[in-house]
């Protein structure tokens, strides 16, 4: 008796074993297919630059404007020009 319990048991061990097996070769699987679907398409605009983005990225950040004070302008921090105009009107 006790030999059939131990061997029903050991099948129905390795019946979940299998099925667990099974279940994570699948999900590599399809992570596998999503992953090699995504990589094969090309990305856009490949190969050229738009000159016109471009264009509006240097001139949106020029190093030279001494005026250009990025944190002010997305409102963050005080204009230099704003702290001196506080203080001028604290005196």
């Amino acid at each position: 008796m006790k030999a059939a319990r131990d061997t029903a048991q050991a099948l129905q061990r390795i019946k979940v074993g299998l099925t667990g097996l099974a279940a994570v070769i699948l999900l590599i699987a399809i992570a596998s297919a999503i992953m090699r679907t995504a990589t094969r398409e090309a990305p856009a605009g490949a190969g050229s630059a738009k000159t016109e983005l471009v264009d509006n990225m240097v001139t949106g950040n020029s190093i030279d404007d001494p005026t250009g004070e990025p944190l002010a302008e997305l409102g963050v921090a005080p204009s230099s020009s704003n702290a001196a105009q506080a203080a001028g009107r604290g005196r």
